[in-house]
């Protein structure tokens, strides 16, 4: 008999304390965590010494890595997938700045191509990145 009443006996569990450590973990990886969204290209931009930083909100971002691979915005595009991207984006807003990205090691070419498809496209504002 002492085991049925036992047994019907209900178990709870407090899951406050557990709410309280995984709010507190969840706030230290938000506060310990480094947002670089174009660390996954491996670009190393090279470094211009005499160069300001680019106050640039809402630009439009466009990647070359050491392969020679284009990125508009984080994804990949060849020049003419770039071309027309930017002709869209233009639709929507002429004043949007354009920031080049490009690795330190790309051949200058690729580079030049690119800022003649910005300008082409009737995009004045043309950035290069550096570190």
């Amino acid at each position: 008999m002492h085991y049925r009443k036992r047994r019907n006996k209900k178990l709870s569990i407090n899951i406050i304390p557990l709410v309280d450590v995984l709010t507190v973990l969840l706030f230290f990886f938000l506060v310990t965590m480094q947002f670089k969204p174009f660390k996954v290209l491996n670009l190393n931009l090279p470094e211009i010494k005499t160069a300001g930083q680019n106050r640039m909100d809402e630009s439009l971002l466009i990647a070359l890595d050491v392969e020679g691979e284009i990125y508009f915005n984080g994804a990949r595009v060849s020049l003419a997938q770039l071309s027309d991207a930017l002709e869209q984006a233009r639709d929507l807003s002429l004043e949007a700045p354009v920031l080049i990205m490009a690795d330190e090691r790309i051949e200058l070419k690729l580079i030049t191509e690119v800022m003649d498809i910005c300008r082409s496209q009737k995009f004045e504002q043309i950035r290069l990145q550096s570190r």
